[in-house]
């Protein structure tokens, strides 16, 4: 798959804004294992990092960021800006991750000549 920049700020240095393209999302929702909670559990009287939820985590932000550019790449969009991330729980256990951002087209800044 292409690669498009994807970034958090409104603009994107040496670039030139020509055209919005819209909002572009990517999703996923995830569940916990049965398994895992019962390792955060214990986790949490003794402390430390669950290692599981973070590496469940990760996936969940590449899945989400991978649809996402592919809803840019579809619009023909060149990178995507003001990149957000958003979680919400929608049952026991279950929670989505969801990104979002604005496709937009670019050129080069000719402005240093």
């Amino acid at each position: 798959m292409k690669h498009i920049p994807i970034v958090t700020t409104e603009t994107i240095a040496g670039k030139t804004i020509t055209e919005q393209l819209g909002i572009v999302r990517g999703n996923t929702i995830r569940a916990r294992h049965v398994g895992r909670d019962i390792l955060a559990a214990f986790r949490n009287l003794v402390g430390g990092e669950i290692s599981d939820y973070t590496k469940l985590m990760a996936e969940s932000r590449e899945q989400a960021l991978d649809r996402m550019q592919t809803e840019a790449l579809e619009l023909g969009a060149d990178a995507v800006v003001s990149v957000r991330f958003t979680t919400s729980m929608l049952a026991h256990g279950a929670a989505e991750l969801l990104v979002y951002g604005t496709a937009v087209k670019l050129t080069a800044d000719n402005s240093s000549n």
